[in-house]
């Protein structure tokens, strides 16, 4: 090719370049960012395999809001607690809408709770919230089905006689069933072949896995429909399933590789609970260090680190920007969990960050693990108490011991993208 060819080609990318970036400016003033390419967008500027990493590092050249292009389309990400609590929580409502994400919108179109928006997804929040109640999420029965279900799991892991075993299957088996209980009425035994294909589904993520509850079938504009009501249950089966079980998984892994922490907590599950009776919620006030553990694990779990995308409702002006209505919002999570300035050792393991001079337990606002504002997960209260139960159940009847040396074990992510994934391991769980 000539040299004219070459400046020929050269000048068509400038110009498409200035088109591109310029497509959505006219609706709106966006954040600086990086340029973008024609068609791929910034993606040639960050590492797929560790995408959370590369995405935080351009925040420190361009600041805690800015414009990074997924293809042709911008999206704003929101990177620390200010800025994520002004958006998520202060503008609730303009920033409450669901954003773009392929990897699970070819399935689920919109639909559920999870991925819906508009009026669709108020309609399904509060009916869901509403049933919810009804099956007795808030009550003390309820809590008594995860007290059952933790010494189903405490059986469970019994039968390893001590030995190696790999914890993934009984957290998992324990949080569905809870599900299980509230969408059924009834549980699994955890080697129930049919209960064990429905963990494999959910495991394997959205496969068809569930049934209806509740059809308007004679209105054609009713969003309690089939379809609606198949997505919004597997939204719930999956969130109550792989949360929790993940979460217990790496906090285990933890205990591993702390074990002065998992001792403290179990001194403090001797002197207030004892051995004779199982854990309830009334003793969780008066055990601020396992508290506090348990709040540090999901903090530094980081189990969802950058939330599922959302968009602005309406035109906003917003830190001097003007975002359109549409426009796709990326807010990372896991750099509100990891804020210097709201935690002191934000990447080191540290249950002290939700202890206050005295000892005792106190919140922290920038902790952010089951998202902020309007779309903040509407199962966290359940999810607290499976958390606080199932663990303080399994460290008053067991102890985890690891096959490795501590100081060897790795507490990093395998894998970092919508969720963090801890690294597989097995353990001995020793009887007490």
């Amino acid at each position: 090719m000539d040299l004219s060819g070459v400046l020929c080609l050269i000048l068509i990318f400038i110009i498409t370049s200035i088109l591109f970036r310029s497509r959505w400016k006219v609706r709106g003033r966006l954040p600086p960012g990086p340029m973008p390419l024609p068609f791929i967008g910034n993606m040639h500027q960050v590492q797929m395999n560790d995408l959370i990493k590369s995405l935080v590092e351009l925040s420190k050249k361009y600041g805690p809001m800015y414009t990074f292009y997924l293809g042709s389309r911008p999206t704003v990400v929101m990177c620390g607690y200010e800025i994520l609590k002004e958006a998520l929580i202060d503008h609730a409502e303009e920033f409450s809408g669901r954003g773009e994400f392929p990897a699970v919108q070819q399935y689920s179109k919109g639909n559920g709770i999870v991925y819906g928006t508009g009026e669709r997804w108020r309609q399904l929040r509060r009916f869901a919230i509403h049933t919810l109640k009804n099956f007795g999420m808030g009550k003390r029965s309820l809590e008594e089905r995860v007290k059952e279900e933790a010494q189903y799991l405490i059986a469970e892991f019994r039968k390893s006689d001590g030995k190696p075993l790999d914890p993934t299957f009984g957290f998992s088996s324990a949080g569905s069933n809870i599900i299980c209980s509230l969408v059924f009425g009834d549980r699994f035994d955890y080697r129930d072949e049919e209960f064990m294909n429905l963990l494999y589904l959910i495991n394997n993520s959205w496969h068809l896995m569930s049934s209806t509850w509740g059809q308007e079938k004679k209105n054609p504009n009713s969003h309690f429909n089939y379809e609606t009501m198949l997505k919004t249950t597997v939204n719930v089966f999956f969130a109550g399933t792989e949360t929790v079980g993940s979460t217990l998984r790496y906090g285990f892994l933890i205990m591993l590789k702390h074990p002065e922490v998992r001792e403290k907590v179990q001194e403090e599950i001797d002197r207030v609970i004892g051995r004779d009776r199982s854990p309830c919620m009334d003793d969780r006030s008066k055990m601020p260090y396992t508290e506090a553990v348990i709040y540090e694990i999901q903090r530094y779990a980081d189990i969802v680190p950058m939330s599922v995308p959302h968009t602005v409702t309406r035109d906003i002006t917003f830190h001097g920007y003007d975002l359109p209505e549409g426009l796709n919002i990326m807010p990372l999570i896991c750099t509100s969990q990891y804020d210097s300035t709201k935690f002191k050792n934000p990447h080191s393991f540290d249950p002290t960050h939700f202890l206050d001079a005295n000892g005792l337990f106190k919140k922290n606002e920038a902790f952010m693990a089951f998202s902020a504002g309007k779309r903040i997960c509407l199962g966290e209260g359940l999810a607290q108490m499976e958390l606080f139960i199932f663990f303080t159940t399994i460290l008053q009847n067991l102890t985890p011991e690891p096959l490795v040396d501590p100081k060897d074990i790795d507490i990093t992510p395998e894998s970092s993208g919508l969720g963090n994934i801890p690294r597989p391991y097995k353990m001995c769980l020793v009887p007490r």
